[in-house]
């Protein structure tokens, strides 16, 4: 069983940037795929970003293409979204999630999942 804890969120205003956590209590860390999805209220959950186990490979959503970057840190079982110019359009709940294979931006392939933490960007 996977447990995923996210914080780092909070109120910000437009452009501004934030910094997501997402740590996870296996020991089998560095063999997961870690994403980030993220859903607003009256909205679908939605795919932002993933990274392979290694780190090496990622991708992204095309609305937070060079804005947001994901990375990790197997060695704290940590796995970090970095968001910057921040829109309010980015406002939601931002999720942490974990699977065994790498490649997928389909939440329902997803085994594990965080609770959630809150991100509100003001206009």
């Amino acid at each position: 069983q996977v447990q995923l804890v996210e914080s780092g969120g909070g109120l910000v205003q437009t452009g501004d940037s934030l910094r997501l956590s997402c740590v996870a209590s296996a020991r089998t860390f560095s063999s997961l795929s870690m994403g980030w999805f993220r859903q607003a209220p009256g909205k679908e959950r939605e795919f932002v970003a993933a990274t392979s186990w290694t780190g090496i490979s990622s991708h992204y959503a095309d609305s937070v293409k060079g804005r947001f970057t994901i990375s990790r840190d197997n060695a704290k079982n940590t796995v970090y979204l970095q968001m910057n110019s921040l829109k309010p359009e980015d406002s939601a709940v931002y999720y942490c999630a974990a699977r065994p294979t790498y490649g997928s931006s389909e939440y329902y392939d997803y085994n594990y999942w965080g609770q959630g933490t809150q991100v509100t960007v003001s206009s």
